[in-house]
């Protein structure tokens, strides 16, 4: 049983009057014990007229998925399996961060009939956003008292990573195009698999020029008929993404998690990587595989790793490091592009880090991706007080490590790719270019 605000209402309105009229009387300690005893009165009566909320059949009709920032509309279907009218507030029991609006519906369902409750869902969370009950509030004609039922009725959405980093990919498809010499451009791209045979152009370069073919095409025009070679990346390479869900990766850069824009980054190449022929596994590992995608292409690749990642939470514990070997040769055995998305700000925190890139660096070509926080750099240039010079010096300690251990990394044989969260994923997606057009991969 529940009171209603309209039956609080009922006791007030009548409480000044009653007493007013009782003193003139002198009887005002029985007039308004005799005006809550009728109010109760009425609710108890208004409390037996009220459908019963138990003699319900709920459901629920809502998408599997949907991506981080965009809204999802939910049904809530209430079947009336009782004799009386139902007049009820139902309210959801949805997750807080699954943004469900209204917070409450009015319904009103005659005997054996259904009627719908439309909600809408904006999550500011990705992973698995749940519902497990909804209650039910069903008023009486009167509006005074209610009673209420939670019904157990499960419910679940997948909130996918927003993969906003897409709106770079047309354009690194384009540059890739013509790598693969699909485009016309005054200087092809140069790649490691011969391609074709073609005549030389102003803005080839002269080392390309094939003499046995020219001698071959020689005539009375010979002199247009000079041939170059021409080049493309080599295909059915191999892309391993090994993602830090250790502690480091759950701190917020720009209010994002460091590993929500690993997961930019992630998709953005995987996506280039796939059009370019290339097979791409993904590894996100702490001190166990958190989530492995092993043997996909195309677009089932991607719809993998949306799913793979979207429950992927970081765990607060130190990343074994020397795990990683093990697990790249458990994926592949072939030299591949090995790219490491972790954090590299800290020396004390990337010892583990330095110590294994010798035996990835050994077999594979390895990239480590990391990002950076503008807030660091913004901090160092503020200095019109004391507490801001000590903020700018942190800072510029904070750059001094960060240089430091990327410095490390290339000595050790490694590249290197830092970028603020927007910026991250082109960058890593253009260094992925620049290796396949010098033929490193």
């Amino acid at each position: 049983m529940a009171v209603t605000g309209r039956f609080v209402l009922l006791l007030l309105a009548g409480v000044v009057p009653v007493v007013w009229l009782g003193a003139a009387a002198g009887a005002g300690g029985w007039a308004l014990l005799g005006w809550v005893a009728l109010s109760v009165a009425l609710g108890i009566v208004d409390l037996a007229a009220a459908a019963s909320p138990r003699k319900v059949a709920v459901a629920r009709d809502l998408p599997a998925r949907i991506r981080l920032g965009e809204t999802a509309q939910v049904r809530l279907l209430v079947s009336n399996t009782g004799t009386r009218t139902l007049r009820a507030v139902a309210r959801d029991g949805w997750q807080p961060s699954a943004g469900a609006s209204p917070a409450r519906v009015r319904l009103t369902v005659p005997p054996g009939e259904r009627r719908a409750a439309d909600l809408t869902l904006r999550p500011f969370r990705r992973g698995e956003r749940r519902t497990e009950h909804v209650t039910l509030r069903s008023v009486g004609p009167l509006g005074l008292w209610a009673r209420q039922a939670t019904h157990t009725a499960p419910g679940a959405i997948r909130v996918l990573p927003p993969f906003t980093s897409r709106r770079h990919l047309p354009s690194r498809l384009a540059r890739l195009r013509e790598l693969d010499g699909r485009t016309s451009v005054m200087i092809r791209g140069q790649g490691t698999e011969f391609d074709s045979l073609r005549e030389y152009v102003r803005g080839d370069d002269v080392r390309s020029i094939d003499w046995r073919a020219t001698a071959r095409r020689s005539g009375a025009r010979a002199g247009q008929q000079v041939m170059v070679r021409t080049w493309r990346p080599e295909r059915d390479r191999r892309v391993v993404l090994v993602l830090d869900s250790g502690r480091t990766s759950a701190a917020r850069v720009q209010n994002e998690p460091r590993l929500d824009t690993a997961f930019e980054a992630s998709l953005l190449l995987a996506a280039l990587a796939s059009r370019a022929g290339d097979r791409v596994d993904l590894l996100a590992y702490d001190r166990r595989v958190r989530a492995r995608v092993q043997g996909e292409t195309g677009s089932e690749l991607l719809s993998r790793m949306v799913d793979a990642l979207a429950v992927l939470e970081p765990d607060l514990i130190e990343t074994d490091w020397t795990a990683i070997p093990g697990q790249a040769r458990s994926i592949t055995t072939q030299r591949s592009l090995v790219v490491l998305l972790t954090s590299i700000e800290a020396t004390g925190s990337s010892r583990g880090l330095l110590s294994v890139l010798p035996q990835l660096t050994k077999h594979h070509m390895v990239v480590v991706a990391s990002v950076t926080d503008p807030g660091v750099l913004a901090a160092t240039l503020d200095r019109h007080d004391r507490e801001s010079v000590y903020r700018a010096a942190a800072a510029e300690r904070a750059l001094l490590d960060g240089a430091r251990v990327s410095a490390a990394i290339r000595r050790l044989g490694a590249e290197v790719v830092t970028g603020a969260p927007a910026d991250l994923p082109p960058a890593l997606a253009d260094r992925y270019l620049a290796l396949k057009a010098a033929g490193r991969l």
